[in-house]
């Protein structure tokens, strides 16, 4: 895994990984990587966090960081309505029997969305197969990008009646 983008970067991942240092328990991660090679750079351990509060802030904030918050949950319902109760609505991913999977794509607020995917369940749209957009805050449109209905929203529509 590579660096993280920039100076500001690695210190709110510094900054994350304190506060929920308070909140929760790391399962692995929570450091900035500086021995040999990887001091030179602003590399940062991917991170696991357990047992974070679901009312804590950073499950609604994008961190943009190899920072990863999960929580047990009784049931789907509980699960998606966590899942949809963002301002955001990028990508999703999920995990489940042909029933669940139907009901997961009924039901989640995303632009992207996975099921059963072996190579990661939220990693963003595969460039030169699939479109690419968000939901909410995570989209101005609501079309994807590359999607069947991108184009039409630059152009404009013009009814003309000529009457001789």
């Amino acid at each position: 895994m590579g660096p993280v983008i920039n100076k500001s970067s690695y210190k709110d991942f510094q900054d994350f990984t304190e506060e929920l240092s308070q909140a929760g328990n790391f399962l692995t991660g929570g450091k900035v990587l500086t021995e040999g090679d990887l001091g030179k750079g602003y590399f940062c351990a991917p991170t696991l966090v357990a047992d974070v509060p679901l009312d804590h802030r950073l499950w609604k904030h994008e961190m943009f960081l190899p920072i990863t918050t999960i929580a047990k949950v009784s049931n789907l319902d509980q699960a998606m309505q966590i899942a949809n109760d963002v301002n955001y609505g990028l990508t999703a991913g999920f995990y489940g029997s042909p029933e669940e999977t139907k009901w997961f794509f009924e039901n989640i607020q995303a632009g992207v969305t996975y099921a059963n995917r072996p190579q990661g369940a939220t990693t963003g749209a595969w460039p030169g197969f699939q479109p690419f957009g968000g939901w909410k805050g995570s989209g101005s449109s609501g079309k994807n990008a590359g999607g069947h209905y991108y184009l039409p929203l630059y152009m404009h529509e013009q009814i003309q009646t000529n009457i001789e």
